[in-house]
C-alpha cells in the first residue's frame, strides 16, 4: 500500500479473515448496556476527558505541543441526600477527586495545570448535571502527580511526525450497530435530550439495558427523577408512564420485533420506595463512580461482542494506545461498512507494541461476517486499503479528540 500522507509504499500488519461464529443478529441472546451521562461512572468519564482537552488545549497555547498527562484515574465518592416530593436537599456533598499525571514545568514555566482542571470539571458539572447546586452539593479536587520525562521521545518531540506507541496494548471495534445496540443507544440519548428538555422531571442519570431473545426485545431503563418537579407518588407514576410510552415508540423506529419496555422496576408503591434524586444523579445518594467501568469506546456495553477493558476517557491523545486504538478501531469499522457493501458484521483489533509508530501497528485484525451472496475474497482488497489508510491518518484522531469531535463513552 502507498502511505497517502507521504507517497511511501508501506506494509502493515492486516489480517482479514472471515468470522468463526455467527453475526450478532443470529445469536439467540444479545445484550447491551448504555449509562447515561449522569451516571457515577459516566460523570468520571466526562469530566476526566473534559479536563484532559483542557490539558491539551492549554499546552498546545503555552508550549506549542501536548505535553505528558493523564487523567483516567478520577474517582467519585457518593454523597448523601434527602429527596422529597416537591424538591429535598443534599446533605453530605458528592466528593470528586482527578486524579492522574500532567507536567507542571516545562522549560523554566510554570503551567496552571490544577486549576485548568478543576475550571474544566465544574464546567462539564454545570452543563451536564443543571439541577447540581455547584457550591454546596459537590466538591471537586485534584491530585496530579509529575508527568513523566522519559516519555519525551515517544510524544514525538524530536522532531517525529508519527509518535510511538506507550504500551503495549490493543483496541477493539465492531460495525455494523445491530437492532438492540441502536435502541438501546437512541433511547438514552433521547431521553437525555430532547425528552429531557420537556420533560425537566428526568435526571441525566439514565441507565439503558437491552436484551434481545430471539425475536422479542425487552428494554429496561432505570431514570433518575428530580424531586422538585414531582408533587406527589399519582404524579410521578405517570412521569414513568410518559417514559415508557416514548421509549417504545424510539424502540420501535429501529425495529419490526417485539418490543417490551420496564422503566425503575425497582420502585415499591406499596411503601412509598421510588427513584427519587434532588439532582438528577445516583451519585448524590450512595453510588460511586471510577473512569472506565462504564462505556465503551463506542459508547455501549457489549457482553456480545470482545471489548477492551482499558479507559479510554482521560487518556492522552497523542499516543495512548488505550485511547487511540479503541477510537481508531471504531472508526475503521465503520469505514469500512459504510464504503463496502455486503458486510454483515465487522470486527476489527489493533495491538500495538510499545516504542512502535502508531501507524504501524504490530497487527490489524479484522474479522468479516459477509452477506450470503457476497465472499471476502472479493470485497478484501476494498477493505485492506480502508484499514491502510485509516492508519496512515491516526494522528488525525488526536486531533478530533482535541477539538471534542470524538466521543469516548
Amino acid at each position: 500500500m502507498t502511505d497517502e500522507k507521504t507517497g511511501i509504499m508501506t506494509k502493515r500488519n492486516i489480517a482479514i479473515e472471515a468470522a468463526n461464529r455467527d453475526a450478532i443478529e443470529d445469536q439467540r441472546v444479545e445484550i447491551v448496556e448504555r449509562k447515561g451521562i449522569g451516571h457515577p461512572d459516566s460523570i468520571c468519564d466526562g469530566i476526566a476527558e473534559t479536563v484532559s482537552r483542557a490539558l491539551s488545549k492549554l499546552y498546545l497555547d503555552r508550549v506549542g505541543h501536548v505535553l505528558h498527562y493523564n487523567t483516567d484515574e478520577t474517582q467519585l465518592v457518593a454523597g448523601e441526600s434527602v429527596p422529597d416530593f416537591g424538591g429535598g436537599e443534599v446533605v453530605e456533598p458528592i466528593y470528586v477527586l482527578i486524579v492522574g499525571r500532567a507536567t507542571k514545568n516545562y522549560d523554566g514555566q510554570r503551567l496552571p495545570v490544577d486549576s485548568t482542571a478543576i475550571k474544566a470539571a465544574r464546567a462539564y458539572l454545570r452543563e451536564n448535571i443543571p439541577a447540581l447546586t455547584l457550591e454546596t452539593d459537590v466538591v471537586v479536587d485534584v491530585r496530579f502527580g509529575q508527568g513523566s520525562g522519559d516519555l519525551k521521545d515517544v510524544f514525538g518531540e524530536n522532531d517525529t511526525e508519527v509518535p510511538m506507541a506507550n504500551d503495549t496494548s490493543f483496541g477493539v471495534g465492531h460495525a455494523p450497530l445491530t437492532e438492540t445496540e441502536r435502541i438501546v443507544q437512541a433511547v438514552e440519548m433521547q431521553l437525555n435530550s430532547t425528552y429531557a428538555e420537556d420533560h425537566p422531571v428526568v435526571g441525566p442519570d439514565i441507565k439503558v439495558m437491552g436484551k434481545r431473545e430471539n425475536d422479542s426485545i425487552d428494554i429496561t431503563v432505570a431514570a433518575a427523577m428530580i424531586d422538585r418537579y414531582v408533587a406527589d407518588l399519582e404524579d410521578y407514576t405517570d412521569a414513568i408512564e410518559d417514559i415508557r410510552t416514548f421509549v417504545t415508540d424510539v424502540a420501535y423506529k429501529h425495529t419490526n420485533r417485539e418490543v417490551t419496555v420496564a422503566v425503575n422496576t425497582a420502585d415499591d408503591y406499596d411503601t412509598g420506595s421510588i427513584y427519587l434524586t434532588v439532582t438528577g444523579t445516583s451519585a448524590e445518594m450512595g453510588d460511586d463512580g471510577s473512569v472506565g467501568r462504564g462505556n465503551r469506546a463506542n459508547g455501549l456495553i457489549t457482553p456480545n461482542r470482545p471489548m477492551s477493558m482499558e479507559a479510554t476517557s482521560g487518556k492522552n491523545p497523542v499516543n495512548h494506545i488505550g485511547k487511540i486504538y479503541n477510537l481508531l478501531s471504531t472508526d475503521i469499522a465503520e469505514s469500512v461498512v459504510a464504503n463496502v457493501d455486503g458486510i454483515r458484521d465487522l470486527q476489527i483489533r489493533l495491538l500495538s507494541q510499545i516504542g512502535r509508530p502508531i501507524d504501524e501497528p504490530h497487527i490489524a485484525d479484522a474479522k468479516i461476517v459477509t452477506d450470503p451472496s457476497v465472499t471476502l475474497q472479493a470485497i478484501e482488497p476494498e477493505i485492506r486499503a480502508i484499514i491502510d489508510n485509516r492508519l496512515a491518518d491516526v494522528t488525525s484522531i488526536t486531533r478530533r479528540v482535541i477539538d471534542d469531535e470524538l466521543t469516548t463513552f
